[in-house]
């Protein structure tokens, strides 16, 4: 797209506005980190646009507040007092880690599956204008929810709401239904090194 413009433009009979301004399904996936990191920027642009937007947290624990969650409940609060940006939810879908399937007495796959009830609800409402669905490709790879049922209910979600999925191993089905796939592939990482994660760069 050198300049901003499309290669191919379909003969779908929308004008170039239509096409424009349609809602995106948008899947950031990939071995590399950073998949969430740029969902937030989209909630970011979002809510500076004005678009109300719904953070939904998948198989993280409800202990660990992530440095994006503080900045966006911040300015959630700024919303409220001064009227500027636009509404911020976020909720956390379940516990454990996306990278280690916990045992316990938790049902996470209740959780996960209730999580992905409470989207629906919220789609059918207009709720938001841009859901970020963070590690939400996990519970779809577990089974816990069905990728056919996400995949028709994006596809018939009324109004104008944008959806942003973010977690490895997408499924192909998820991948071949949305407008926008970025795949991050790893070059290089500290971890390569033997460093850690860090305050201000994993959370």
């Amino acid at each position: 797209m050198p300049q901003g413009q499309p290669s191919n433009v379909p003969a779908d009979g929308l004008t170039t506005r239509q096409r424009r301004h349609r809602p995106l399904l948008i899947v950031h996936t990939g071995q590399m980190k950073g998949k969430s990191t740029a969902a937030f920027g989209l909630a970011l642009r979002a809510w500076t646009a004005g678009l109300p937007v719904g953070v939904f947290q998948f198989v993280k624990s409800a202990k660990w507040r992530v440095g994006e969650e503080n900045a966006f409940r911040a300015l959630g609060e700024v919303h409220e007092r001064t009227g500027q940006g636009a509404p911020v939810a976020w909720h956390k879908m379940g516990e454990g880690w996306s990278w280690i399937r916990r045992g316990g007495d938790a049902d996470h796959a209740a959780d996960a599956l209730e999580g992905w009830r409470q989207i629906q609800r919220d789609l059918a409402a207009e709720r938001y204008g841009l859901y970020v669905l963070d590690e939400f490709t996990y519970p779809m790879k577990w089974g816990w929810v069905d990728v056919d049922e996400v995949v028709a209910t994006l596809a018939d979600r009324p109004g104008f709401q944008h959806v942003v999925i973010t977690g490895r191993d997408a499924d192909p089905r998820l991948v071949a239904a949305a407008d926008l796939v970025a795949e991050l592939t790893k070059v290089k990482h500290p971890m390569d090194a033997g460093q850690k994660g860090q305050k201000g760069i994993e959370w």
